[in-house]
């Protein structure tokens, strides 16, 4: 993310800063889940839920470069959705940046609509829901 969203290589210790200034320690039940997808044995991508009262909160989706264009990540999103609904959601939300034209594409394809900002993550400027039938 930090080549996409700087256009620059990280520097060391920054994906790590990342990662403490927007943890993914919830990620476990009963608060969330973290979805992982292998291809051939290899990891291949995740996808994050956060529960919340009546909706579950989608996040860290990323499938890697070598694996993009293959269906990877819609799997990924019908994982998210059969859990979420197992949760007893009955919408799923995100947000997701400008730059990330790709997965905004994906998320439409998917359902997905734009709805006004219920988040205010410095990196968020575009609101997706779907509602679970």
């Amino acid at each position: 993310m930090v080549v996409r969203y700087h256009q620059r290589p990280a520097k060391p210790g920054e994906v790590e800063a990342a990662m403490t200034e927007s943890p993914s320690d919830d990620l476990v039940a009963p608060a969330g889940i973290l979805l992982l997808a292998r291809h051939e044995g290899r990891l291949a991508g995740c996808a994050g839920l956060r529960f919340r009262p009546g909706w579950a909160e989608l996040t860290r989706v990323y499938v890697r470069p070598e694996r993009r264009g293959r269906g990877g990540g819609a799997v990924l999103l019908a994982a998210a959705e059969s859990s979420a609904r197992a949760a007893g959601a009955d919408r799923i939300r995100l947000d997701t940046r400008s730059d990330l034209v790709e997965a905004r594409a994906l998320y439409a394809r998917h359902g997905y609509v734009e709805i006004p900002a219920y988040s205010q993550d410095v990196y968020a400027e575009h609101w997706f829901e779907k509602l679970l039938g």
